[in-house]
């Protein structure tokens, strides 16, 4: 069952992820991008700041407004739709965040 995707649980994924390529400083260096993607549609977002330009981590600001379930009272999105997963993009290819920390672990930077 999907659960829907909240700042609090994107939170526990870096914490799930933290020292692995399935966070952005782990990954960075190999050209990864912050992402989500609709698993229903398969739509991908790069993560961005409310403004547009790209975030170097993931943020629900920036989103498709039909992603948004809900915000806050000063406009910031703090609920998504559950089909919303959090990756990372590289090459034009989505990566969930297994993929990312599976893909540095079996990759050396300077092999990339």
């Amino acid at each position: 069952m999907l659960t829907q995707q909240t700042t609090l649980q994107l939170a526990e994924e870096n914490r799930q992820f933290a020292g692995t390529g399935g966070v952005s400083e782990g990954n960075a260096q190999a050209n990864f991008a912050p992402a989500f993607q609709d698993a229903t549609t398969g739509q991908i977002a790069v993560s961005r700041f409310k403004d547009g330009r790209p975030a170097p981590f993931h943020l629900l600001d920036g989103l498709p407004e039909a992603w948004i379930m809900e915000r806050d009272l000063k406009g910031r999105v703090i609920e998504i739709k559950a089909s919303v997963i959090s990756g990372f993009v590289r090459l034009g290819r989505f990566f969930t965040r297994q993929q990312a920390s599976d893909f540095m672990a079996q990759h050396s930077p300077s092999g990339i």
